[in-house]
């Protein structure tokens, strides 16, 4: 009898079938990618005020973030779309490999010959950068299901979604020391060597899939009514807490973006290919979990923003130990991330782990609410520690319900809508919960100021983000009165008073928010995950 090769063994049990080099190499190459982006954000952050100090751009310093914030959340559906038509392997490549590009140009910003001044080349780069930032976000996550069977894929999930978690408590740390060590240029350049390394990794070992049976048509109306609906609502939500949501400009916006949501909804309904197919949200799976994505941007990501302003604000934690004010939120998420993946790996269920996760994100929020200036640090921990879990439990299983029911044609699109919707309601939890903050604090204090305070010593504690900044420039200003620095510490005090009031309600409207989210985990249709976490044998995907 002839003898027969051996079939190869493949390790994974997903669309696409990897071998054993095959497997690390993309895993590799997918994680630093992750940890790249993630990594520069909470970086950068440390450096802030070295970038301003030196590009002299304090008043412009808000459009670095937008700018970022803008172009990434535009690209995830886009490019999503894009990958379901043409493949992921090069539009994730090409995503890694814009995003080290422009984080060198954002390291050299300023000294580069371009007619624009340091403050705006950055801005502009690092709307560049979003746009890698949007393109690896939109994918990763999806490849993640392309090469996992729907059973497989909690684990992954989970783990991928710890490194975010593990960034975010590092990242700080590390900005502030390459800051103090280096120059803030660094915070951009350290992402030069593993992206670098990240895109070889993918390059060599992850396959060039193929869609097959797929219409390689670009819906162009789509994307244009995307884009001119997306940008005009980001910059009113980013605008709102500054102008007031009443002012001509936001309203403005406000109205452009629902006149081009009627425009892209209407052409959606009648492109052959269209960018996000309506009919995916027939499939109740689908629906809830975008609903529920959203409701937790809105209700999680707008409240925890703004911990940190109380600690500092009110419990008198310095503003040089705020990169570290969050590491038990990350550590709990990071080890909730695990722990959930685990469950749905193993169990092949997640229905229950969404309401858990939901559930203790709104406890931390009810642990929060009852915080006030007596407030000692345990307890901020203690709801941190509640909250991080219930972020870990429901971060993997929106993603892993939405693939396992998407079909597999939609794969990206799908996946891109649980990340669109989520960036959508954080965006919009910021501005609206800072428009509840800046209200009540507003009103609280202005009951509180001693009389015969001139109006002009009161307009610096109008904005209680930029007080812990500016505290030395007061302090310099009141001394130079008798009485001054008296009359300051007491405004001082009415500060912390005023922000109680203000963080509360928004701790209470978290919780509220956060209850309506269990409450829409209950309406989740629970499918059976498909496939089995095993070693298997398959034809080879050609690459």
């Amino acid at each position: 009898m002839g003898t027969t090769e051996a079939a190869p063994k493949y390790y994974t049990s997903g669309f696409i079938r990897l071998t054993r080099p095959q497997f690390i190499g993309t895993l590799a190459g997918l994680m630093m990618a992750l940890l790249l982006a993630a990594l520069d954000q909470t970086i950068v952050g440390t450096a802030e005020p070295r970038i301003i100090s030196q590009l002299s751009g304090f008043d412009r310093y808000p459009w670095v973030a937008t700018a970022y914030l803008l172009s990434s959340t535009i690209c995830v559906p886009v490019f999503a779309k894009l990958s379901d038509i043409y493949g992921r392997k090069w539009f994730v490549l090409a995503g890694a490999t814009i995003f080290v590009g422009s984080s060198a140009l954002c390291g050299a910003a300023g000294n580069l010959k371009l007619p624009l001044d340091g403050m705006n080349q950055l801005i502009v780069f690092r709307g560049l950068q979003g746009v890698g930032a949007g393109i690896m976000f939109g994918l990763i996550f999806t490849i993640v299901g392309d090469i996992f069977s729907p059973v497989e894929r909690g684990k992954y999930q989970g783990l991928f979604a710890s490194i975010w978690g593990l960034a975010s408590i590092f990242g700080p740390t590390l900005g502030g020391w390459i800051t103090d060590h280096l120059t803030w240029r660094w915070c951009f350049y350290v992402n030069l060597p593993v992206g670098i390394v990240a895109i070889l990794a993918m390059y060599f070992y992850f396959p060039a899939f193929h869609p097959q049976g797929v219409r390689r048509i670009i819906d162009w109306m789509g994307v244009v009514t995307l884009i001119g609906c997306l940008v005009p609502l980001l910059l009113a939500l980013t605008w709102a807490t500054d102008y007031g949501w009443g002012s001509t400009r936001v309203e403005s916006l406000l109205a452009a973006a629902l006149a081009m949501l009627t425009a892209f909804l209407f052409t959606e309904t009648r492109a052959s290919e269209p960018l996000l197919p309506l009919t995916l949200f027939r499939d109740p799976v689908i629906t809830v979990c975008a609903i529920a994505s959203f409701t937790l941007g809105v209700g999680m990501f707008g409240v925890i923003i703004y911990l940190p302003l109380f600690m500092q604000g009110v419990l008198g934690v310095s503003a040089t130990q705020s990169g570290s004010l969050l590491t038990p939120l990350m550590l709990a998420a990071v080890t909730g991330n695990i722990f959930g993946g685990q469950v749905v790996s193993r169990m092949g269920k997640y229905k229950r782990l969404a309401i858990a996760g939901a559930g203790f994100i709104a406890a931390g929020m009810v642990v929060f609410s009852m915080m006030d200036a007596s407030t000692v640090r345990a307890q901020v921990v203690l709801g941190m520690v509640i909250c991080g879990l219930g972020m870990g439990f429901v971060q993997p299983v929106y993603t892993v319900a939405v693939q396992n029911a998407a079909p597999r044609a939609h794969m990206g699109t799908a996946t891109a809508s649980v990340q669109f919707f989520r960036s959508i309601g954080s965006t919009m939890g910021v501005a609206i919960f800072g428009t509840v903050l800046l209200t009540m604090y507003k009103r609280e204090f202005a009951s509180g100021v001693p009389r015969g305070t001139p109006a002009i010593a009161l307009k610096a504690f109008s904005n209680p983000l930029m007080l812990p900044l500016i505290r030395p420039q007061l302090e310099a200003g009141f001394g130079r009165y008798p009485g001054g620095l008296q009359l300051l510490e007491r405004l001082f005090a009415n500060v912390k008073t005023s922000l109680v009031h203000g963080i509360h309600t928004i701790f209470v409207v978290g919780a509220a928010i956060m209850t309506c989210a269990i409450l829409v985990n209950f309406a989740l249709r629970e499918l059976p995950l498909r496939g089995h976490a095993s070693t298997v044998e398959a034809p080879a995907v050609e690459l």
